[in-house]
């Protein structure tokens, strides 16, 4: 439109100057060069308005261009604004992890491995104890047996198994023993001697906790288990004071409890009570054959197990505890090829470098059953500790197999020990309220040479005697000897895994050679002895 207003303005321009020299050329008169003035000036104002109205619209245009730019650069955030909402829907941000569904952890450093809502774990656990040592053994005389004990070592335990849980309430355990527990010579083998008669199994049994009546909880379980009958028993031997327990103890939960034993039973208990009931058989490995000719063939023995005890009396430093244990052997085994019914109490001098037993019953015949029935104690405070148990065994003779002594009075042993502890280093021992006995010390300052703790000491003190003489002077009575031993100890946990013990021991074997004879057939021991013990 500017340029139509240029070329008219030039087109009159041109016209004005043909006017003019016509003009001249023609003589017109001064009006008409006025008239021709006019209207220049009018097509100047024209002219100008034209030009202000191109630049109006210019700037119109341009604002609507700039306006159109912006509108379009809006919808163009918009629009990429949707794209990253749509793609952040579709990929997932940056944020925590999703659960896997698997939590491993290390509690008391054992790998262990749940489910991510904790109701499913499976641990790997185990243990060595391995001791070293020697004897001082001294018989009384030539007729004394054995005449000497071996000195070396034993790797007591060496356990390595798995145990955990199924949906919250189902409790399991598989564990073997490739150690020297029942370290012997061959078993039941013929010509064997004691020891050695059970495998390696010791744990394989299922425990079901879902029942919590009367306040409290229960376990209802089979299998292969460890018994928490009687005090020491129910103490785990990676906490237990010295490195073996007493005599009197080990000869009673051999008849029809401890470790390696068939059982099913429940137990039910709270923070200060616990109550127990089992129905016990065979030990692991025992002979399941009824025809077997070498070894001969033997039916299974059947027992029972009952335990009351509790923590009547507890305090942040202190705890009083009791209880009573009480133990059946209602079907001992027999041996179907001789047709005897025998049962033998005996244990080694509470060290195990060597297997023999120094007090022994022998094979005692005609057994119809056997009862024992004892008492626990215990009472903590701080650092201290002490622990005592007493038991008395009964013993049945009145089973039938066409053996002599048919019909003989039953026969009553009784032994027991007492025991004491002090942490010198301050840590106490906790309850464990579902054994009904005591936690093991852990350390406050676990052994580190840079961080300059020396973990936890403990020294310990016990007498213990067991009397397996019975209706002496007469012909059905029992020789088995009367052992006394003294043991100190002295106990370094360097943390909560391992732990150093050191034990020295004095015995006394009172026996005479027969139940009618005086001979003296009795003998006296030195020992000391180191466990290196992880767990």
């Amino acid at each position: 439109m500017l340029r139509k207003a240029f070329a008219t303005a030039l087109g009159i321009a041109g016209a004005l100057m043909v006017s003019q020299a016509h003009a001249e050329s023609a003589g017109n008169s001064e009006q008409e060069i006025a008239l021709l003035k006019q209207q220049l000036k009018m097509l100047e104002q024209k002219l100008d308005k034209l030009q202000s109205q191109t630049a109006a619209n210019t700037a119109a245009t341009a604002k609507a261009k700039v306006e159109a730019r912006a509108e379009a650069k809006a919808e163009a955030r918009s629009e990429a604004k949707a794209v990253v909402a749509n793609a952040s829907a579709a990929i997932p941000l940056k944020g925590p992890a999703p659960a896997s569904g698997v939590v491993v952890t290390m509690p008391n450093n054992r790998p262990t491995i749940c489910t991510a809502d904790g109701a499913n774990c499976v641990a790997i656990t185990g243990r060595v104890h391995w001791d070293v040592g020697g004897y001082d053994y001294r018989p009384n005389t030539a007729a004394t047996v054995p005449q000497k004990l071996d000195s070396g070592e034993n790797v007591r335990r060496a356990r390595i198994g798995l145990a955990g849980k199924f949906f919250n309430d189902w409790n399991f355990a598989l564990v073997y023993d490739f150690g020297g527990t029942s370290d012997g010579f061959g078993g039941a083998a013929p010509g064997s001697l004691p020891g050695g008669g059970v495998s390696g199994l010791e744990n394989a049994y299922l425990s079901y906790t879902g029942l919590k009546p009367f306040g409290g909880r229960m376990a209802v379980e089979a299998g292969i288990m460890d018994l928490p009958y009687t005090l020491d028993e129910a103490t785990s031997s990676n906490d237990i004071m010295f490195m073996e327990r007493a005599s009197p103890g080990i000869i009673a939960t051999n008849i029809a409890a401890g470790d390696f034993r068939s059982a099913a039973g429940t137990r039910w208990y709270n923070d200060q009570l616990w109550i127990g009931g089992y129905v016990t058989g065979p030990a692991t490995g025992a002979i399941h054959s009824a025809s077997s000719a070498a070894p001969a063939g033997t039916s299974e023995q059947y027992g029972a197990v009952a335990r009351v005890a509790g923590n009547p009396i507890s305090g942040k430093d202190y705890s009083v505890h009791i209880g009573a244990d009480a133990q059946w052997l209602i079907q001992p085994p027999r041996n179907l090829i001789a047709n005897t019914q025998t049962v033998t109490l005996s244990d080694r001098p509470e060290l195990r470098l060597d297997p023999t037993t120094l007090v022994s019953t022998g094979a005692i015949a005609n057994v119809s059953g056997a009862q024992v029935y004892s008492l626990e104690a215990a009472a903590t405070y701080g650092p201290l500790i002490l622990q005592g148990e007493y038991f008395w065994y009964n013993v049945d003779r009145t089973a039938n197999t066409g053996v002599p002594l048919v019909g003989a009075s039953s026969l009553k042993f009784q032994g027991g020990y007492a025991q004491a502890g002090y942490v010198l280093t301050g840590e106490g021992r906790s309850y464990n309220a579902a054994n009904a006995a005591y936690n093991g010390v852990k350390p406050a300052h676990p052994f580190s040479l840079d961080g300059g703790g020396w973990g936890a000491w403990e020294v310990a003190g016990r007498v213990s005697q067991i009397d397996l003489n019975d209706q002496l002077a007469t012909a059905n009575g029992i020789a088995g000897g009367r052992q006394t031993v003294y043991t100190l100890a002295l106990n370094w946990y360097v943390n909560g895994n391992v732990r150093f013990m050191l034990d020295y021991l004095h015995g006394n074997i009172s026996k005479q050679a027969s139940p009618v004879s005086t001979a003296d057939v009795g003998s006296q021991f030195d020992a000391v002895a180191m466990r290196t013990q992880f767990a």
